[in-house]
This record gives structure tokens, sequence and C-alpha cells, in this order.
């Protein structure tokens, strides 16, 4: 840690790095914004930050099960003390403490031009109770560097659009982001850098049209009603590369079937949707990222059959949802045990009707004219496809001459039956 500065007493808020913490009100169950002013020794501004933050922790438990545990803020159990407007050794940085044991922070580093987040660090308790029965109690830290992007000194940086942190599972969700570091002159400045996700997304006029039923905000709610049945979703066309060639391809429309108190219908719109993950030689990750607060990921596999050929499927897909739905402020749903889209290993597979995707008894998850190609994708091309048994209408030949023939035979024994019985009525007894 950090040495802090002489002159700060403990819990005495003048000093140093006076920082006020005010914990809104915005639903997200039980997270709030948090709203920090980092002040230096002479009660001057140098961070300040507004910001909807939450985690998800997968841990393991005594019976070698896995759980998801959440984490947030509250306005009772939140601390500040550990903020610093740094010095010439150390950086600035942004720290809050909450619940049993758990913190987050983020420093600061820049350049004659800008300035970025350069480390954020997460440490979490698993002696909370949150974590019920879990193998291992204690303080977990996971850390990440190079976050975010460089901002302009003097600038502000916002992004209202949902971002994400995955490492060592544990997920950290971050959103209604309003953030300047190195603040000159104490005032915090009235030029803004938007981010790229929220330059990308169409107008709300132009989202209030589309069949999504929206999460514009983590205040705002999801309707669970429609006075017409939601229309069947746009397709999209997304991609990953590994430096300049494409390794992942995917075509698909996509509705989420939230099944609840009141059934919700969500449309993925492809045009405010934003692609990441990552490309293996044994397993694939999609995210599709759109921007009413959704997070949709898939993980591909590869496995050997016993004809010693290699086939891809789909293994894993995990939903997050932020926003009111129901009156859940927040639904994360994951399976894990899936063995679908499988296909011979260099395919693709593609299946143009609808399929439904069990994720949990809450979320089903409607995929429309799909066509998928995690692994060794040729020349920014599918390759032959796997139709699926949906697709394949040979296989109505057989039933169609089947059920033709056994309505042949019906008519032949009933024919057969009457023939009978008008030559029993022909005979007269002597």
């Amino acid at each position: 840690m950090a040495p802090r500065c002489p002159w700060l007493r403990p819990l005495s808020l003048p000093g140093c790095c006076l920082l006020l913490l005010v914990l809104g009100s915005p639903r997200f169950f039980q997270s709030h914004a948090v709203e920090v002013d980092v002040k230096d020794h002479s009660n001057t501004t140098c961070i300040y930050a507004k910001w909807m933050m939450s985690f998800l922790i997968k841990y393991e438990t005594n019976s070698s099960e896995y759980k998801n545990a959440t984490l947030n803020l509250t306005s009772t159990n939140v601390t500040h003390d550990q903020s610093t407007c740094g010095d010439k050794i150390h950086a600035p940085l942004l720290a809050v403490q909450f619940g049993a044991g758990h913190s987050w922070s983020i420093n600061f580093t820049k350049t004659n031009e800008t300035y970025q987040g350069n480390i954020i660090s997460f440490t979490y308790n698993t002696s909370d109770a949150v974590f019920k029965d879990a193998k291992t109690k204690g303080l977990i830290t996971v850390v990440v560097k190079d976050t975010l992007p460089p901002v302009q000194l003097n600038t502000v940086y916002r992004c209202r659009h949902l971002d994400s942190i995955e490492v060592a599972n544990v997920s950290q969700f971050f959103w209604d982001v309003t953030l300047q570091a190195f603040v000159q002159n104490g005032t915090v400045s009235k030029n803004d850098s938007t981010c790229e996700a929220d330059r990308s997304t169409v107008a709300p006029t132009t989202v209030a049209n589309l069949t999504t039923a929206p999460i514009t905000t983590a205040s705002s709610p999801l309707p669970t009603t429609t006075s017409k049945p939601v229309e069947k979703p746009l397709t999209g066309n997304y991609s990953l590369k590994d430096g300049d060639k494409t390794c992942l391809l995917a075509t698909m429309g996509l509705q989420l079937n939230v099944s609840q108190e009141k059934p919700v219908l969500i449309n993925i719109n492809p045009k405010t949707t934003f692609v990441t993950g990552s490309c293996g030689n044994t397993s694939a990750t999609l995210r599709l990222n759109d921007s009413n607060s959704r997070l949709i990921d898939f993980t591909f596999a590869i496995k050997n059959t016993s004809a010693n050929t290699q086939r891809f499927y789909l293994k894993e897909v995990n939903i997050t949802l932020i926003g009111s739905i129901n009156g859940s402020e927040r639904l994360h749903a994951g399976n894990n045990n899936l063995s679908i889209w499988d296909t011979f290993l260099g395919s693709s597979y593609m299946c143009q009707k609808e399929q439904t995707v069990l994720v949990t008894e809450q979320l089903q998850m409607h995929t429309f004219d799909l066509r998928i190609q995690p692994f060794r994708v040729q020349d920014n091309k599918y390759s032959k496809a796997q139709e699926c048994s949906l697709d394949d209408d040979t296989i109505l030949i057989p039933i169609i001459v089947g059920a033709a023939l056994a309505g042949l035979i019906v008519i032949i024994v009933i024919a057969y039956i009457i023939g009978r019985r008008k030559t029993y009525a022909g005979y007269q007894t002597l």
C-alpha cells in the first residue's frame, strides 16, 4: 500500500486527500451511484468520478460445486480513506472499501497530453456471508492492467454504455461513468470525451421504434407488456480477428425470453451491438454487448470423437441484463453444460429456423437465421455448412412416402373387407 499523506490523521476529513463520497439511489438491485471528489491538502479537487458498479464472482464450495455471488454498494457500507491525490512518487489513487473487507481501486497516469486509468485492483473477502459454503476463506485480489483508453487532459470522460472486465472468475460491471483525473485548478472541466460505445449508439428516437424492449439506463424500467407481439429480431453479422485474419464468424438474430412473473421478450439490435471475445486453438468466446445494458457470452469448444475426428460445439452461454425486469434490478443467467450447434471442425453450423436455447428456467434464448464458425475460418468466409435437422427438408421425403404407403395399405384393406362382405351376401342356403 502506498504511504499515506503524513498530515492526514485517521478518520479526519481535513487534510491531504479529503474525499466526499455521495451515494445516490438509481435503481440497480442494492447498488448505488458512487460520486467521489478527491481533494488535496489545500482542499482542491484532483480527481472527480461518478459511476455505477457491480461485481459477479464465481467461487468453489466445499462440495466442489461452483456458485455465483454478487457484491454491491450500499449507502451504509462504504468507506473511502485510501484514496489519494498522489505525489512525485505515488500515482493518484481512487479507492472505495465496502462490506466485509471488500475494496476496489484504480490509479491514474498521465503524459503531456493525456491521462488514463492504469491498474484496477479488486479485493473480495470470501469469509463474507454472501459466499455461502465457500471452500476457501479469506481475501482474494485480482488485478487488471491497462483498462481505460487515454483521455485528453482537462477533459471529462463519459460513458453511459455498460462495460465489463473479466479476470479470474470475477466480472466487474461499470456504466454511467463520469470521470476526470488530474483536474486542473480544482475545477471539473466542461469539455467532454464520450466513449466509442456511446458515440456509436443510434439516437433515442430511433431506438424507440425498434422491436427491442430497451433498458436505456440502470434506473429505467423494462416494459413487461406490449401492445403487439414482438417481431422477429434483426439478423446481425459478427466477427473476431486474430491479428489481421478473421478467426470467428457469426450470423444470427437473437431474442431473449425472460420468464418471471410476467414474460418479457427482448430483441437484440445488431446495429447497436459491439463485439469482443477471443479465439483459441481449443476454445473460443464471442461476447455481444448491446447499448442497452445486455451482455451475451458464447463459449465454443472442440471435442474428439470415437472416429478420431474433431467437432466443435456451443459449450456455454452466459447472459447478464442490467435494468428493471419484473422488479429485478439485475439478472444473470448461465448454462455451462450445453452440447449444441455441433458439427465437424473446419465446417460451419447453420440453422435458419428458430431454435431455443434453454439457459435457465427463467431465461431462454431464441436464435434465427443462425450460422456460426468459431474455428478455422479461411479467407474471411464461412466453410461448407452443416444444416440443422430443422432445416433439412430431405428428412420429410421418407416421412411423406411412408405416410402415403400406410394410407394405401389402409385403403386396400378396407376395400378387401367391403369386397368380402358383398361376396358372402351373394350365396343362398339350399
